[in-house]
């Protein structure tokens, strides 16, 4: 019965792009419980985040990871994922899969996911257990481990625009908002419960001596909890795959049912509606060919015009993403170096002092309590993106978007200044608050330019109806993810310098500086639609 609701679900949506007389920028009211469906594989993703955060470090020490390829290993992702971002969420716009745009480039990406996981937490023990050699084993050791790390961060990174414009696609604009805070309700959710399940001490319980570690056991959660809620994920919503050239058209039908114009100039991260089902009216009546999708596919996919695209980025678009850079480098700069913060500088202790000294131990209880005030950052994301749909209509996006900044800045500023550890731990919920602002409102955003520009179109073309240029909204995903890529390799190359100089009180300080920085940036230079 469920297939059968799929199908006729799928159907439906293909009418709505078909029929020209509705909307085809317009789907459907979908239920809520599609979009909390949708909205599992933030769950997911964030799950393994968590675990990753909690045991990637104690991983590479275990392996024996020398400090000269740390840099590299935090730095390779990143550096893929800036590269690449624009042009993957560019070829999903032009996707032909009958599957959709979107869902086969989440399902290779969570297939990279899972294998990264596999690789970075299972790698050092099927090593040992081949191979004999001692020399060898490091090598191959440290190999597999680098390479499921960077893998895993890469598809964790990367996947995030597929899956927004995903929902940008298959929803109408009341449920891309509902969708993005459904989105950062269940990404506080997941990353709480990894940051909880990375806390038990597995080793002295019955699973963790059944699997053999606690990385075989976290690697068992991570396995079962990203298959199952990325398998709800790609079947909440039926997406209508990129239809080819509409083929046995009449010329009577050409004119009223396809208004597009052969000379038009498209724009920015535009898509041509002659690749969703629409065909070139005059090519219709003349009995032409039309153009070979592939042909205009590879085209529009070539880097010399990406590269064209993202440099006429209209200047709305240009400041949203400086304003995400910004609030991504003040997050991260916070929360990768968070919990030795908490170990050096409100505990005291030393890192690189013997194990079984007192300043070993003090400072792995500072790293402690330090995750749990990450699993109190993450309770209070989720909670405060559940009240975030009342407080928009009281203090609009403009508000939200101001207040997570400025919350986020006062508060690391208070914890550098003074670094108490129950004040700290407090302050963690404007960290929350950050998170969950920077999960929703630049993706709003995001959402509203499109609608205002669809709008715009619709009223300039004859009759009503949309010119044929739409704004590829994979691109646009992609482009303002990667904004957080290019925050990582900021961060990873310019903290790490200053932490060793300074110590890791100046990484606070620094997110402080720079999220007051975007603070007035949001303010001042993005522009918000009503």
């Amino acid at each position: 019965m469920g297939g059968n609701i799929g199908q006729l679900g799928s159907r439906t949506y293909e009418s709505l792009a078909d029929d020209e007389p509705l909307d085809p920028e317009e789907p459907p009211k979908r239920p809520t419980g599609n979009l909390i469906m949708h909205s599992m594989a933030m769950l997911g993703r964030e799950f393994c985040y968590a675990v990753e955060a909690a045991y990637v470090t104690p991983v590479l020490l275990s392996v024996g990871l020398p400090k000269s390829l740390y840099s590299m290993v935090w730095l390779l992702s990143p550096i893929l994922g800036f590269l690449l971002q624009p042009v993957v969420g560019s070829a999903s716009d032009h996707c032909r899969a009958r599957w959709g745009r979107r869902r086969p480039y989440i399902l290779i990406l969570v297939i990279m996911m899972l294998l990264g996981m596999t690789l970075y937490l299972n790698g050092d023990a099927v090593v040992t257990a081949l191979i004999a050699d001692p020399r060898r084993r490091l090598i191959w050791a440290i190999t597999i481990t680098m390479i499921g790390v960077v893998l895993f961060d890469f598809a964790a990174d990367f996947i995030d625009g597929p899956i927004k414009a995903y929902l940008f696609d298959v929803c109408s604009h009341e449920d891309k908002e509902r969708g993005l805070h459904y989105h950062a309700l269940f990404t506080g959710f997941g990353g709480t419960l990894g940051y909880l399940l990375g806390a038990i001490d597995w080793a002295h319980l019955e699973l963790g001596r059944v699997l053999g570690t606690e990385f075989q056991v976290m690697f068992f959660f991570s396995a079962l909890v990203l298959t199952l809620c990325f398998t709800i994920h790609l079947c909440s919503i039926p997406e209508a795959p990129l239809k080819d050239v509409i083929k046995d058209i009449s010329p009577q039908q050409a004119p009223q049912d396809f208004p597009l114009s052969p000379d038009k100039m498209y724009q920015y991260g535009s898509i041509e509606k002659a690749k969703n089902g629409y065909v070139n009216p005059e090519l219709a009546m003349h009995g032409e060919k039309p153009p070979n999708p592939a042909e205009q596919t590879r085209k529009a996919m070539t880097m010399k015009s990406l590269l064209k695209e993202l440099v006429n980025m209209p200047p709305h678009y240009r400041c949203l993403c400086i304003s995400h850079l910004f609030g991504w480098t003040a997050f991260l700069s916070n929360m990768l170096f968070f919990t030795d913060f908490m170990g050096q500088i409100v505990y005291h202790g030393d890192p690189y002092a013997a194990h079984n000294s007192t300043e070993f131990l003090i400072y792995e209880r500072g790293v402690e309590v330090g995750c749990w005030g990450l699993c109190i950052n993450s309770m209070f994301s989720s909670l405060y993106s559940y009240f975030q749909k009342s407080l928009v209509s009281y203090i609009g996006l403009k508000g939200l978007y101001f207040m997570g900044y400025l919350l986020f800045g006062l508060g690391t500023g208070f914890v550098g200044l003074f670094p108490n550890v129950y004040s700290t731990l407090a302050l963690c919920t404007s960290f929350g608050v950050m998170s969950s602002t920077l999960y929703t409102v630049p993706f709003n955003l995001i959402a509203k330019y499109h609608r205002e520009e669809q709008e715009e179109k619709r009223q300039q073309a004859p009759g009503g109806s949309l010119d044929g240029s739409e704004r590829g909204q994979g691109l646009d995903c992609a482009v303002l993810t990667c904004m957080v890529q290019l925050a990582q390799i900021l961060v990873g190359g310019g903290l790490g310098f200053l932490v060793n100089k300074a110590g890791s009180v100046i990484v606070v300080i620094t997110a402080s500086v720079v999220a007051m920085i975007g603070c007035c940036f949001v303010a001042l230079f993005v522009r918000y639609v009503d």
